[in-house]
């Protein structure tokens, strides 16, 4: 494999590894309060996070550009608090990413704390434990199966992304190409050894990934005595 490729494949597994960090840092929480939240408006809510699951790459990357551009007031507020402008950078593909990747780890978070016996906490209220710390030591154990289902999805979606990516980042070697616009070049200029290549190196990591999720995280039923 080339440098470039090489690159390709280090900045995907960054992109990847860093989409996934922050929607558990956001998501976890949010999850939380969607799944105590029964008001009118979450079927909205839920609506909205699922979007990206029916949602073109292209229509999703045609409005963060939009919404994004020097020319508007995020815009603006972007290049200052970044200090560069949303398109053609690695933190415009990683907002775009978060977003396209929102539903497959705010899902299972949310069927997770939905479905959690109200039981164990309610002890806990009762011993006198602060929420964070109920929080923190009985209802994330108990959902510890869903968030590694939600990080694993995450993180195996990321891997796969192009569209969105190329519309935002462009194709900038050692910024924002990663490794599925660069099988796309290969593809596009007949190089098929090298399209091989990437491609197999996606599908190793895509199988890898949702192998040992289906090894080490089934339900505790599923498990014998092997």
């Amino acid at each position: 494999m080339s440098l470039q490729d090489w690159q390709a494949i280090r900045l995907t597994l960054s992109l990847a590894f860093y989409t996934v960090i922050i929607l558990l840092v956001i998501g976890l929480p949010l999850a939380w309060i969607i799944a105590n939240y029964q008001g009118a408006l979450r079927p909205v809510i839920e609506t909205i996070i699922a979007l990206p699951l029916v949602l073109p790459p292209t229509v999703l990357g045609f409005y963060l550009i939009t919404a994004f551009s020097p020319d508007t007031w995020l815009g603006q507020l972007w290049i200052e608090i970044v200090g560069g402008q949303f398109v053609f950078s690695f933190t415009g593909i990683l907002v775009g990413s978060i977003i396209y990747s929102l539903p497959f780890v705010m899902q299972p978070l949310i069927a997770a704390f939905s479905s959690i016996s109200k039981g164990p906490q309610l002890s806990a209220i009762t011993l006198g434990m602060p929420f964070y710390y109920r929080f923190w030591y009985v209802v994330l154990p108990m959902a510890k199966p869903s968030i590694i289902t939600a990080s694993t999805l995450g993180f195996a979606h990321t891997l796969g992304e192009f569209g969105l990516l190329l519309m935002i980042g462009g194709n900038i070697p050692g910024s924002t190409q990663v490794v599925s616009i660069a099988l796309f070049n290969y593809v596009e200029t007949l190089e098929y050894d090298a399209a091989h290549r990437l491609a197999l190196l996606l599908m190793m990591f895509s199988f890898i990934s949702l192998f040992l999720l289906y090894k080490f995280n089934r339900p505790k039923y599923l498990l014998t005595d092997e």
